[in-house]
């Protein structure tokens, strides 16, 4: 597998439960926020797919307004109740997307539904890469295990920026101008 290969034409976007009840409960809930909203953007101006999960949104709430304020048009969303969104029924349909197997992945909590996912998703042969600083857990020290956990079983784990950079390949284009204010 080719992970440093990521593409803006063969890859989507899914963030992972960023609930009104999880997101003030996370360690660094602003980076987490200003990465995830970074990725928006980045997705917006790419042409990227972005689709996002709620967990039992009638006890955790909707996403946070802050997103769904940066979220793409065309964004599409996925209520669950399972942990990893892969054992949802009808999860694999609404991933699905032709051509399109490279998965950037953040939420919360890292150690729990995103860790879930990412293992499924590779056991399913997706190319995944996890925004590390753009998941969180309310534990550093579980969030950081399951960074680590989720390396081992084969996702590229990456800041943020670096995920970026890499989908838009070099300097100079409007794309990475619009996006220059983002990382400063």
């Amino acid at each position: 597998m080719k992970f440093f290969d990521l593409s803006a034409q063969k890859s989507q976007f899914l963030l992972i439960d960023a609930q009104e009840k999880l997101v003030p409960m996370v360690e660094n809930e602003r980076k987490f926020l200003r990465n995830v909203k970074t990725l928006l953007k980045a997705c917006e101006l790419m042409e990227i797919p972005v689709k996002y999960t709620e967990h039992y949104p009638s006890g955790l709430g909707a996403t946070v307004k802050e997103l769904l304020d940066g979220m793409p048009q065309n964004s599409r969303s996925f209520e669950k109740i399972h942990f990893s969104c892969c054992e949802e029924k009808d999860f694999h349909t609404f991933l699905q997307f032709a051509g399109r197997d490279q998965i950037i992945v953040a939420g919360i909590e890292t150690h729990i539904c995103v860790l879930q996912t990412v293992s499924d998703l590779i056991n399913q042969e997706y190319q995944v890469f996890v925004a590390a600083d753009a998941c969180s857990s309310r534990n550093i020290e579980n969030h950081n295990m399951a960074l680590e956990t989720m390396r081992q079983f084969g996702a590229a784990v990456l800041p943020t920026e670096s995920i970026i950079y890499k989908l838009l390949r070099r300097a100079g284009t409007q794309t990475f101008k619009s996006l220059l204010p983002y990382f400063k």
